[in-house]
């Protein structure tokens, strides 16, 4: 088992010890010792611009017919610019389907997500990292998991595999038919 550490927490209504109970949304727990989320990154270069490949991301509904992990993907909540905020996808790896909520933050040369709900994740983060050299585009993948279920440790690293090229190459074989029409 880990250990739990205290925390002082500076507020701009004071100091509040985090070891006594207190009324805030946001809970903060240090653990020490536990196992940390599962992390990998891909580095892909497409040639398209960041726009252009953010274009495709965006196209969250679409995402099932490039990325066959993804079954199905539904906009819950749009941004005022179009680019969706809130999703609801149902994913299927290592033989579990999952039904999964995520928020998306956009940038000019990025877009991060981050899980709000799911069955089979406590955590995800990830997102792509955009760089334009020339005519082309540099995209960094960037995921971290925290899974609610056990797995073998060779399944969750074969599984993070594919779904991290499937997240590089599988953008680029996209945003490649998107550009060239």
């Amino acid at each position: 088992m880990g250990s739990t550490a205290a925390l002082t927490i500076a507020s701009p209504a004071g100091v509040v010890d985090a070891s006594r109970r207190i009324s805030i949304r946001t809970t903060i727990r240090v653990v020490y010792g536990r196992a940390m989320a599962t992390k990998d990154s891909r580095e892909v270069v497409i040639e398209a611009t960041p726009e252009q490949i953010l274009d495709v991301i965006a196209d969250v509904e679409a995402t099932p017919t490039w990325s066959p992990q993804y079954q199905k993907a539904e906009i819950l909540e749009s941004y005022d610019t179009g680019r969706p905020k809130r999703v609801k996808m149902t994913v299927k790896a290592a033989g579990l389907t999952d039904e999964q909520v995520i928020e998306y933050t956009w940038g000019d040369d990025k877009v991060t997500w981050t899980l709000v709900s799911a069955n089979q994740l406590k955590a995800q983060d990830a997102g792509y990292t955009l760089t334009p050299e020339g005519d082309k585009t540099r995209v960094r993948f960037d995921i971290a998991i925290d899974l609610s279920v056990p797995m073998p440790g060779f399944i969750l690293k074969r599984t993070m595999k594919g779904g991290v090229e499937t997240a590089t190459e599988g953008l680029r074989k996209q945003v490649l038919k998107v550009v060239k029409g």
